[in-house]
């Protein structure tokens, strides 16, 4: 009997009670627990708990038990807030109902305010189609809500229902208002600019869709999937310029849905080098037969799926494949955790790319090619014009926009463009009179007995700093035109000049004055920082700081854009925003001082994981559009064969120069300044990372203060805005001399100390 007994105290054991969801993130948080440790003193992953914490799945003994011991003791030292009601633990659901997963936890949108939970309601009027919605707990700063009634279980956090659902029963969703004015929701795309599809084990097929909407898809088939789309869903996103386009709806495809529409779960070998499935598929002879149309791309992680439009509505749908790694984990995801996207809940995964949507753009793509396409939806090329002689309504060409392809410059593109044909030997390295050689630094110098004093090394690195060189900057709108015979030089003319600079003597400059040892800074005018040896290709930035420096230039020839225009603000200001709020989200505000913003940029990712990622795809955004300007052919064609980049009218590397040369003389700028200020002189420079000697591990140890403890003018500053810094990393100086030693040389230590330990080599 006493075996019995054991048995049944077992099944009791096994099943724990347990705080809901929220109740469980708040005891962690306000013990200051991170779910690392929470996870290594359980002994198992850190999605584990960060799953346990959403709600997505629940712990199984041993592990269970421990973690129910765990939060009864945080729950003893931290109750409930008074005034609410006290967290109800975990029960079964009714066996009427089945709730859908929760999302991690609600967000904000990008104007800021939180969306509220609604009960369901029976419909007025049952359409053919319902939708319901995925249950969304209270943010965590707050007290978790009391249960609510089965009816109530599933609140609807997105506009009026559209979609529809073949469920018998199915109740109707009461609208909720997401964004700041109800009425700035677009009918058309209520249910938002994407939808994640997943299939459950029983084979049906839902959309989840921003703010807990979950709609039921009726679909059996591709064709029917994207037809449904298109008449059903209401997705899609407004156009960002009334000149611009709308755009069409993205769905996401998981690796169940993959299974229920007959793909598979993963490319072969030969199908990840083609980037598509062959043509002989069963489900590509399926969109074929059904009329529908696709990209010369095919069938492949991004495939693009439409039917002709009908007037001026287009009629599209991109499937964003997500096993077929159409969201690369180093943009989209953290290079720690590859499988993080794969194995995110489809309703934080859409909460994720519908923030990202709200405040950049539905993506297109890579986060490059978003970025790209971001300058053209904020920047039209075209627009509908009335002729007044016939009445009708013409296209016309916008002034302030790239409009058509122009010739290009032999000095500005890459060396496997066409133009260069027959004109260098097959590997022949062009110098820099024959190419443009605007990129950002690379520079390093050995470590002096002076600095070794100096017990650190600060790595401040420059927030969003291709986006922030892209504000205000003039660039060219049209073709080049050459400029030859010794001409003068205009800073006003965007363009690429061949002008000797070895003139230039830094070694002893004056800035605010005050004499900074020019030396021991790199040169603004070569990636390397080395000082230039004769003649060479510069973009007008470049040639304007000489200029400004007090230097003399003479121009030997030119090729510049008599048409211009600040191209590029209106993308900065976009990007700007979305990356500013997606901070803000994170408690890193503009308002902050210093070592506050020091502490809340520490502690950010923790505070909220997905906006962490948002964080990240936001800049991958800014920095992969700028390279796309001049996107190579990447061996897609042999060398000189034309490629298809090349057919963009905005494939500029003219502008990719511009923006390039801006940031680095920028950067040059502000180390002379802070050189004049404080005597201080970095060490390295890796693209945007500054590493300084400094006599403690924190920016404010080394950075320069006025004696009233403000910033010093012109230098550099801590800060959430682009173009401000914050702290990369820290480490010795002895490390760094261990390294040198190592390698057998100098190198870039930046790059190192980047995702260094900040407390690595003390001691040894």
């Amino acid at each position: 009997m006493s075996e019995l007994f054991d048995a049944v105290d077992a099944l009791l054991a096994s099943r724990a009670v347990l705080p809901p969801p929220t109740e469980r993130k708040r005891l962690r948080a306000a013990h200051g627990l991170t779910i690392d440790e929470v996870a290594t003193a359980l002994k198992v992953r850190r999605a584990t708990v960060s799953g346990w914490e959403a709600g997505k799945t629940e712990p199984r003994p041993p592990e269970r038990d421990a973690y129910a011991r765990l939060l009864d003791g945080l729950a003893k030292l931290y109750p409930a807030p008074a005034g609410t009601a006290a967290p109800v633990p975990d029960a079964p659901a009714p066996a009427t109902f089945t709730a859908a997963p929760a999302p991690a936890e609600a967000r904000t949108l990008s104007t800021g305010q939180a969306a509220e939970a609604v009960p369901m309601t029976e419909p007025e009027n049952p359409q053919k189609h319902t939708q319901h919605s995925a249950p969304a707990p209270a943010p965590a700063a707050e007290a978790p809500a009391p249960p609510a009634p089965a009816a109530a279980v599933r609140p609807a956090l997105a506009a009026k229902p559209a979609a529809s659902s073949r469920r018998p029963g199915a109740k109707k969703a009461v609208p909720k208002k997401t964004t700041a004015s109800a009425a700035a929701v677009d009918p058309r795309f209520e249910n938002g600019p994407l939808a994640v599809i997943d299939a459950d084990a029983d084979g049906q097929v839902s959309a989840y869709c921003i703010g807990g909407l979950v709609l039921d898809v009726p679909a059996k088939t591709i064709p029917a999937l994207v037809d449904w789309t298109l008449t059903e869903a209401r997705l899609g996103q407004a156009r960002l310029h009334r000149n611009g386009r709308d755009a069409d709806p993205i769905l996401v495809l998981t690796a169940s849905a993959l299974e229920r529409f007959g793909l598979p779960v993963a490319l072969s070998e030969e199908e990840r080098h083609a980037g598509r499935i062959p043509a002989g598929h069963k489900v590509v002879k399926q969109i074929e037969r059904a009329g529908l149309q696709m990209t010369q791309r095919g069938f492949g992680p991004w495939a693009r799926l439409y039917r002709d439009p009908e007037g001026s509505r287009r009629r599209c749908v991109q499937l964003c494949v997500l096993p077929w790694h159409a969201l690369d984990v180093r943009e989209w995801g953290r290079k720690d955790d590859p499988e993080l996207l794969l194995t995110m809940h489809p309703a934080d995964l859409v909460q994720y790319l519908g923030l990202y949507a709200a405040r950049v753009m539905t993506p297109r793509g890579s986060t490059a090619t978003t970025g790209l396409e971001l300058m053209t939806a904020l920047r039209p090329p075209t627009r509908a014009e009335k002729n007044p002689a016939t009445g009708e309504f013409e296209r016309a060409y916008n002034e302030d926009a790239l409009t058509r392809l122009y010739p290009v410059v032999p000095c500005e593109v890459p060396d496997e463009h066409p133009i260069l044909k027959g004109q260098f030997a097959r590997h022949h390295l062009r110098t820099p009179a024959e190419m443009l050689m605007e990129e950002p630094y690379d520079w390093c110098r050995p470590l002096t007995d002076e600095k070794c004093a100096n017990p650190y090394l600060v790595v401040v690195d420059l927030n969003m700093s291709f986006a922030a060189a892209a504000n205000g900057l003039a660039v060219g709108l049209n073709g080049p035109t050459h400029l030859e015979n010794n001409p003068a030089f205009d800073p006003a003319l965007p363009g690429s000049w061949l002008v000797d600079l070895s003139h230039v003597d830094l070694s002893r400059v004056r800035v605010n004055g005050r004499t900074v040892d020019g030396d021991r800074l790199p040169s603004p005018f070569t990636p390397t920082g080395e000082r230039p040896t004769g003649p060479a290709w510069y973009a007008t930035p470049t040639v304007a700081y000489a200029v400004e420096l007090g230097f003399d230039v003479a121009p030997i020839e030119a090729y510049v854009r008599t048409q211009k225009g600040r191209y590029l603000d209106s993308w900065y200001k976009r990007l700007r925003d979305a990356y500013v709020d997606t901070m803000a989200d994170m408690g890193v505000t503009t308002g902050l001082t210093e070592s506050e913003f020091l502490e809340a940029m520490a502690r950010r990712k923790e505070t909220d994981p997905t906006m962490a990622l948002l964080e990240t795809a936001i800049k991958a955004t800014a920095k992969g559009a700028i390279g796309k300007l001049r996107q190579r052919s990447r061996g897609q064609v042999p060398y000189y064969e034309p490629y298809p980049a090349l057919e963009r009218v905005n494939w500029r590397p003219d502008i990719r120069a511009a923006v390039l040369a801006n940031q680095r003389v920028g950067l040059h700028r502000k180390l002379m300044k802070t050189a004049a200020t404080a005597d201080l002189y970095p060490v390295a420079i890796g693209t945007d990372a500054i590493v300084y000697p400094s006599p403690g591990p924190s920016p404010l140890d080394v950075l320069p203060h006025t004696p009233e403890g403000k910033p010093a003018p012109g230098t550099f500053r801590l800060g959430v805005s682009p173009g401000m810094v914050k702290h990369q990393g820290t480490q010795t100086v002895l490390w760094a001399e261990q390294q040198f030693e190592e390698r057998g040389g100098v190198f870039n230590i930046s790059n190192l100390i980047k995702t260094a330990d900040p407390t690595a080599g003390e001691g040894e």
